[in-house]
């Protein structure tokens, strides 16, 4: 009798664990330090949304898991570890004809996020002027460290362009104060942490990069066969989200806080640190809105503005083989996750106290 209901308890805590398991979903977060630009992720959390109503399913809940760099977080869906993630295509399109074989389904960043940054006062002011020059990233399994090879291979082959890893934030900001580096190639978000830290930027132009596309959700085609329902609900909670968060940048900080507390600051006065993380999402505010890339539905994908960067990173030898837009890039699970009326969504963050 006791070894039977030893065996029922048992049964049952391995079913809670299974239930458990199954609420939450982890998703690569493609750079060491989980900024205010994953607002997105809390707010579905704390609002429920990571659920399709159409499936009639409880929401389940995100884990963020902050990797190295897009390199790493295709690698991670690539063996298993993670079933999403969130990194730039770049990294995707390199490693699909070694056999990694995942698609972006939806597209987060419609703008270009990466991009040349020098010091305010640096006599650097166009790309030709990183001649010789020391270039930082945030690790060498970046998205910023492919684009700054792609540039530095624009300048040609002896331009002496040496790109180097130096981190984030703080350690990226003193470096660059120090002289350590010359420019840096790393992103809007990061970007703005920076200048909070006292150190003003300047954005080199750089037209050719305004159509690219930067980061999306990707998957394993098997996933994408196999998880359809949760794909796209995970999809469709990060859209809404991202609508929240437009619309109400200051109250999407605090719910990040409460959802994810190790992103506030600490060595800061939570005035200060509560104005630096709305900063940082206002910086990433102008690549989240669809209307950048022509398209007309939220996650939707231009394959081709897809297709123009996949030839420029060919063109430029950062990927060895022509890569047509189809084989990384999917807008199969769209019209599941495009059926929410923003306007609602929108209502609902400008209400949110």
């Amino acid at each position: 009798m006791k070894r039977g209901l030893v065996g029922a308890a048992l049964a049952l805590a391995a079913f809670i664990a299974q239930a458990s398991a199954a609420e939450t979903v982890k998703v690569a977060w493609c750079a060491r330090t989980v900024t205010s630009a994953a607002a997105p992720f809390a707010i579905a959390n704390k609002m429920g949304w990571f659920t399709l109503p159409t499936t009639k399913t409880d929401p389940f809940k995100v884990e963020l898991v902050p990797l190295a760099g897009s390199v790493d977080c295709v690698k991670y869906v690539g063996t298993g570890e993670v079933r999403y993630a969130l990194p730039s295509v770049e990294p995707l399109a390199a490693l699909r004809p070694q056999g990694v074989k995942a698609k972006v389904f939806y597209t987060a960043y419609q703008g270009n996020i990466y991009g040349i940054a020098v010091p305010d006062k640096s006599p650097i002011k166009e790309l030709k002027d990183l001649k010789g020059k020391k270039v930082g990233v945030a690790s060498m399994a970046s998205g910023g460290a492919i684009v700054a090879k792609a540039i530095a291979a624009q300048l040609g082959d002896a331009n002496g362009v040496q790109v180097i890893a130096i981190g984030e934030g703080a350690q990226a900001a003193a470096l660059l104060r120090k002289d350590q580096v010359d420019a840096l190639s790393l992103y809007d978000t990061q970007y703005a942490v920076i200048e909070s830290l006292g150190v003003p930027l300047r954005r080199i132009a750089a037209p050719d990069f305004d159509i690219f596309p930067s980061n999306g959700f990707i998957a394993l085609d098997d996933t994408l066969a196999n998880n359809r329902n949760e794909a796209a609900a995970l999809a469709q909670g990060y859209a809404k989200g991202t609508l929240f968060a437009i619309a109400n940048p200051e109250a999407a900080v605090k719910i990040l806080w409460a959802e994810f507390p190790q992103t506030k600051a600490t060595g800061k006065d939570e005035a200060t640190a509560f104005k630096d993380d709305v900063a940082t999402l206002n910086a990433r505010v102008p690549s989240w809105g669809i209307r950048k890339a022509g398209v007309q539905r939220w996650g939707e994908s231009s394959l081709a503005h897809y297709q123009a960067y996949l030839d420029f990173l060919l063109k430029w030898g950062q990927i060895k083989q022509p890569i047509k837009a189809e084989e990384v890039v999917t807008n199969d699970l769209v019209p599941l996750i495009d059926t929410f009326d923003p306007r609602a969504i929108i209502k609902i963050g400008k209400d949110y106290k």
